[in-house]
C-alpha cells in the first residue's frame, strides 16, 4: 500500500512538473509599439503606442514554444511627435481612443520556424474589431541575466494589417486617387520580457 501511495505522490509530482508554466512580463521602459503608414503616395509618417503591457507564458524556461502571448496598448499613448496629428488618431476617423481605449493582441499560436525566428498568429484587436494576424517573430540575443540578476529575453514582431479592416475608416483621397494616408500599416512590436 505504502509503494502505491509513493508512486502516486510522483506520478502527480511529475504532472505537476509538466503543466508548470514560466511567466514573463513586458518591461514597459523597454516595449514599444511602432507602426509606419505611406502619406500621399510619397513619404511615411511613422509612430509608437508607448503604453504596452504585456505577459508571456512559456512551458519552460530554456524557450518559448508554444507559448502563450497576451499584450494591451493604450490607445492614447500614441505618439508621432506632432501633436495635431496625435489627437487627430485619438478621434472616431481613426482609433477613436474614448470610446475603444485599448488595443489588444492575444496568441493563436507561437511556433518555432528555425533558429530565433517564430511565427505569431494572433487575435489582433482594435476598436472592437477582432482579426486574426501573422507575425514573424525573431528573438534577440537568447535568454541573459542583467546586471541586476534578472532573466530577460527580447523580441520583435513585424507584421502589415489593413487598417479598414479595423475601422479606421479615414479616406481622404488626392485628387489622383491615392490615399492621404494609405490603407496599409507595417507594425514592430519591440519587448524585453523579465521572468518572474
Amino acid at each position: 500500500m505504502r509503494k502505491k501511495i509513493q508512486l502516486l505522490a510522483v506520478a502527480m509530482l511529475l504532472a505537476a512538473t509538466s503543466f508548470a508554466q514560466v511567466q514573463w512580463s513586458a518591461d514597459p521602459a523597454h516595449t514599444n509599439a511602432r507602426f509606419s503608414v505611406k502619406h500621399l503616395g510619397i513619404s511615411f509618417v511613422d509612430g509608437e503606442f508607448t503604453k504596452v503591457a504585456g505577459t508571456l507564458e512559456a512551458k519552460s524556461a530554456a524557450g518559448f514554444e508554444n507559448a502563450a502571448v497576451n499584450f494591451t496598448i493604450d490607445v492614447n499613448s500614441v505618439d508621432t511627435r506632432v501633436d495635431a496629428r496625435n489627437q487627430h488618431l485619438r478621434t472616431d476617423d481613426f482609433f477613436n481612443a474614448e470610446k475603444y481605449p485599448e488595443m489588444t493582441l492575444k496568441s493563436v499560436s507561437f511556433k518555432k520556424v528555425s533558429g530565433n525566428k517564430y511565427k505569431l498568429l494572433a487575435d489582433l484587436t482594435i476598436r472592437d474589431v477582432t482579426k486574426r494576424v501573422v507575425f514573424d517573430v525573431v528573438q534577440n540575443g537568447g535568454i541573459i541575466t542583467d546586471p541586476w540578476g534578472k532573466t530577460r529575453a527580447g523580441f520583435t514582431a513585424t507584421a502589415t494589417i489593413n487598417r479598414h479592416d479595423f475601422g479606421l475608416k479615414y479616406s481622404d483621397k488626392l485628387p489622383s486617387g491615392v490615399e492621404a494616408v494609405a490603407s496599409m500599416v507595417d507594425i514592430v512590436v519591440n519587448t524585453e520580457l523579465v521572468k518572474n
